[in-house]
């Protein structure tokens, strides 16, 4: 029997700022947007090359979303610009504050 694995939840299309910084990396922090979001999850863009399942600290700056997350995937869009797949573990807040 073959298994398809799929997204159970849509993603919206939304630009919104983000902080990430490396739980295991001190030093890596990163001031950057999402390509798209969910409550789960979502696509980030950012300078750095991250390992799956790495973890880090996101937090929204046009909400009052925090979160861990861990990494997916990293994949290369450029020379120096990456999209990481994040999900949220244990999200608090929400990703804009709308209105």
């Amino acid at each position: 029997m073959q298994v398809t694995s799929s997204r159970l939840e849509g993603r919206s299309r939304t630009s919104v700022a983000v902080e990430l910084s490396s739980l295991s990396k001190p030093l890596v922090f990163e001031v950057t947007s999402t390509q798209n979001i969910s409550t789960h999850g979502a696509r980030v863009v950012t300078k750095s090359v991250w390992q799956a399942h790495e973890l880090m600290s996101l937090k929204s700056l046009q909400g009052d979303l925090r979160s861990q997350g861990r990494v997916v995937y990293c994949e290369t869009l450029d020379e120096n610009k990456f999209a990481l797949g994040v999900e949220l573990i244990s999200p608090i807040g929400s990703w804009k504050k709308w209105g």
